[in-house]
Formats: C-alpha cells, structure tokens, sequence
C-alpha cells in the first residue's frame, strides 16, 4: 500500500522498450509497474517480439484497458477474441495477438507490463 503520493506521467517513462511496429513505456510507481504498449498496424506479437522473448507464445499475463485501435487475441488452447476501446482484459500466460485495422492499438497494462518484450 502506497504510504505517500506519487504522480507520474508516460510521457516521460521511466523506461521504454522499442520493438519492430511498437512499443511498452513503463513507470515504476507505488512499488509496481504500469505499461503503456503502443502497437503499430503490422504488428504481431508472434513476428515482433517473438524474437526477442524467445517463446512460442507470450508468456506475460496482462490484465490491461484498451484505449484506442483493436487487437486480435488467439489463445494456446484455440480460444480466439478481439479486444477494442473500453475492454479490459485479464490475459494468462500462453497467447498471440495482432493489430487489426489501420488504427494503432494502445493499452495500459497494470499486471505483465514489466516483462513485456524483455530479453531473455
């Protein structure tokens, strides 16, 4: 529990992770970390950050509000469903996803955030 007042604001992150088609800025805030991911259209977690996490799927759980753009989920179990303006998500471990649209997709994550296209 927060014992004082904190005020951050992502446009000035306490660190930023680039990617092919995005990228996660992070602040580290009340000892936890929130996310702000940028997601271009063309981008693919399977093609983009794949690479760098060296996963089959994406293994950050995320329970994030989708502010703008749409992004399509497929789950390890088949499970499919696209995300848009106003859905909060709680994603487990184990998923692809990718940008529909023109639009790009930005989300503010609250859990995952902090190992979101972190090298292995």
């Amino acid at each position: 529990m927060a014992t004082k007042a904190e005020n951050k604001n992502f446009s000035t992150p306490d660190e930023l992770r680039r990617f092919d088609h995005g990228r996660v800025e992070l602040i580290n805030i009340a000892g936890g970390t929130v996310g702000r991911l940028i997601l271009e259209p063309g981008w693919r977690w399977s093609a983009d950050v794949k690479p760098i996490a060296g996963t089959e799927f994406c293994e950050a759980p995320h329970f994030q509000y989708v502010i703008s753009g749409r992004v399509h989920v497929k789950m390890a179990d088949g499970t499919e469903f696209d995300l848009g303006p106003g859905d909060v998500s709680s994603l487990p471990s184990g998923h692809d996803a990718w940008v529909v649209g023109n639009e790009p997709a930005v989300a503010v994550d609250w859990f995952g955030a902090v190992n979101y296209a972190k090298p292995k």
